[in-house]
């Protein structure tokens, strides 16, 4: 397999938000087991925190990445030949292609904390999939990788 010429690889983390949360999860689970005594209230603090921080984690986890003739959106591995063309959705529009314009037959790789997308038709006839909606902080990039992929 080779390696495209415009490489690309983003991990959709998630935001420091979740991380804040997941602490204070903790702090709710050490609340609740206060009762008990210091050493169960701070054993749900460290449990709490760690379950709710692995949950964040996982979450943020997936992956999209253009390497050598494939597109690979999480779970999915689609040939760039198998794609049209890509088109770079602003947050406004993005919104509207999560909303009221989305196909539900459509692939949707959706972060709702990221606020820009590139949506990529799908001109593979045997595919029922019209289009894939991405969730991306770098469209623009992400476009050009899969255009040189598609020009090699």
């Amino acid at each position: 397999m080779q390696l495209s010429a415009a490489p690309y690889e983003e991990r959709l983390t998630a935001p420091r938000t979740w991380w804040l949360i997941s602490f204070l999860v903790g702090v709710s689970l050490a609340l609740v087991l206060l009762p008990f005594g210091t050493l169960p209230m701070l054993g749900g603090l460290a449990g709490g925190t760690a379950v709710a921080a692995v949950a964040a984690s996982s979450y943020g986890s997936v992956r999209i990445r253009v390497v050598g003739d494939f597109l690979v959106a999480g779970e999915a591995r689609i040939p760039v030949t198998a794609l049209g063309e890509a088109e770079v959705l602003d947050a406004e529009e993005a919104r509207a292609w999560r909303t009221h314009k989305a196909d539900p037959r459509a692939f949707m790789l959706l972060r709702a904390y990221i606020p820009t997308a590139l949506r990529v038709r799908v001109t593979d006839p045997e595919d029922p999939t019209p289009y894939l909606y991405l969730s991306t902080r770098e469209p623009e990039r992400l476009a050009a990788a899969l255009a040189a992929a598609k020009a090699q």
